[in-house]
């Protein structure tokens, strides 16, 4: 059921594992992602979310844990 005729899953395991990307590719891809995910860290943390995570610690304290 959903399968489409001619299909073969393992032949299409077996093609996607062959391919590989240019190193070059990679590292571009790679510093992008760096590049990215340093900005989201360095990003405040919103004042809602330390107000939620305050209250979690103020029921867990409440609830002995």
């Amino acid at each position: 059921m959903g399968e489409m005729p001619g299909h073969d899953d393992k032949s299409e395991d077996k093609d996607s594992a062959d391919v590989v990307l240019d190193p070059r590719i990679q590292e571009t891809i790679g510093n992008a992602l760096k590049a990215h995910y340093d900005d989201l860290i360095k990003a405040p943390v919103p004042d809602r979310f330390l107000v939620l995570l305050a209250e979690l610690e103020a029921k867990e304290r409440q609830n002995g844990q």
